[in-house]
């Protein structure tokens, strides 16, 4: 259990190092690069919400013929 929580821990220091070292040496300006990331957050979560979607319908079908009378 402890090795399971030291690794997410150096998943997560990791991950919070390289992006803090990526924004450091990013080509873009401030302005500029803080639209392309509220650009692609943006996308990201329209995508995820029509996933989202998607998959609410195909298990409410699913539970439909669960709880249809079987013959």
């Amino acid at each position: 259990m402890r090795r399971t929580i030291s690794f997410f821990i150096g998943v997560i220091m990791g991950g919070l190092v390289g992006a803090t070292i990526a924004l450091l040496f990013a080509p873009e300006s401030g302005p500029d690069l803080r639209d392309q990331i509220r650009e692609r957050a943006e996308s990201l979560g329209t995508e995820v919400r029509r996933a989202a979607g998607t998959r609410r319908i195909e298990l409410q079908e699913r539970l439909e013929i669960l709880r249809s009378p079987q013959q």
